[in-house]
């Protein structure tokens, strides 16, 4: 067996098939940063909202 066998040959593109693919790719990205942002977005609404609920208890506990 020669190394020739066992090696892939490079799959080429066409330019549309590139510029078709690089726009997947592009909007692919987009998307998981639109996704991502919600998600942080979300966490922190989430912590301050936890935050506030912990200092108002500590706020009434304190005046007991």
């Amino acid at each position: 067996m020669t190394n020739e066998s066992l090696a892939h040959s490079p799959r080429l593109l066409t330019p549309e098939q590139r510029k078709a693919r690089d726009e997947a790719r592009r909007a692919d990205a987009a998307q998981a940063m639109r996704e991502h942002e919600a998600a942080q977005k979300a966490f922190y609404a989430n912590k301050e909202r936890l935050r506030a609920e912990r200092l108002a208890r500590e706020a009434q506990a304190q005046r007991r």
